[in-house]
């Protein structure tokens, strides 16, 4: 693999090659081959890609998407600060890197990425928190490790205030 200076993260188009993506977890790599690029064009989620410079084979992904989140899947302490109506949210549903890419760091370079889009959308849109569902235990560990805390509607779902990510330094994400 190239340095991590040589990847570059970019919105998913027709040039990616996702063909040889597996990154272990079935459900997710038949996502990004048959439904990521639907998913774009429907304007269901903004997909994005990790390549290293120079090729268009896919070393990982995470999907971007909105919701609202009801306030009473929220700890108390927070939701008490908020209008009585569901808080605005951007949603991770999707973050996975292929096996030959596994345990270099491209997971938290994909997660800092997003949080840099989410916080610079938040200019312009108000985006309380940020939302991922964990695939797995080991998908809830990994963002555990950079704050996100557990929702009360299920074990897999956390969040990470918007304000929070703001403190907290992406780049120190990066490696």
């Amino acid at each position: 693999m190239t340095e991590p200076d040589a990847l570059v993260i970019e919105p998913l188009d027709r040039r990616h090659d996702r063909t040889g993506f597996s990154c272990g977890l079935s459900e997710l790599d038949r996502y990004l081959a048959r439904q990521a690029g639907q998913d774009v064009r429907r304007r269901i989620a903004r997909v994005f890609v990790c390549t290293a410079g120079g090729t268009d084979a896919v070393l990982g992904f995470y999907t971007l998407s909105a919701l609202s989140t009801d306030l009473a899947s929220l700890p108390d302490e927070l939701s008490r600060k908020l209008p009585r109506h569901p808080a605005p949210c951007a949603l991770i549903g999707r973050l996975a890197v292929d096996r030959s890419a596994q345990g270099r760091g491209i997971g938290r370079l994909l997660l800092a990425d997003a949080v840099k889009r989410v916080v610079a959308a938040g200019e312009t849109v108000a985006i309380h928190a940020l939302i991922v569902d964990a695939a797995n235990d080991d998908a809830k560990r990994f963002y555990e490790g950079f704050g996100f805390l557990p929702l009360t509607d299920g074990p897999t779902r956390l969040f990470l205030p918007v304000g929070q990510a703001l403190l907290q330094s992406p780049k120190g994400w990066e490696r």
